[in-house]
């Protein structure tokens, strides 16, 4: 969701899934994903998954387990991924899943 407006009654409403579609990194290279956000925020521990352009990262947001990478794009390392991210995650066991580029 991008600008103002009724974004907390979407994360706010039962049973919702909440999926982020962003670029993994700023325009300058700084990290987009980071372990605590200093802006206010439209609700907590709401969102379910993040797609980027570099891998999908599925949300506990219950159990607080963090991110755990599930998918990558293809020529991606997981260690560009943890270059880019500034956030602890834990990986799905080897090989890694490639994202669908459909």
């Amino acid at each position: 969701l991008k600008g103002m407006g009724g974004a907390m009654d979407l994360v706010g409403a039962p049973n919702t899934k909440v999926v982020v579609t962003m670029d993994h990194v700023a325009k300058n290279g700084s990290h987009k994903i980071i372990q605590e956000c200093s802006l206010p925020l439209t609700g907590r521990r709401v969102i379910d998954r993040i797609i980027t352009d570099m891998c999908v990262f599925d949300v506990d947001k219950e159990g607080g387990g963090g991110l755990t990478l599930v998918e990558i794009a293809p020529g991606i390392s997981v260690d560009d991924v943890r270059e880019a991210t500034g956030a602890e995650f834990k990986t799905v066991p080897e090989p890694i899943p490639l994202m669908d580029d459909e």
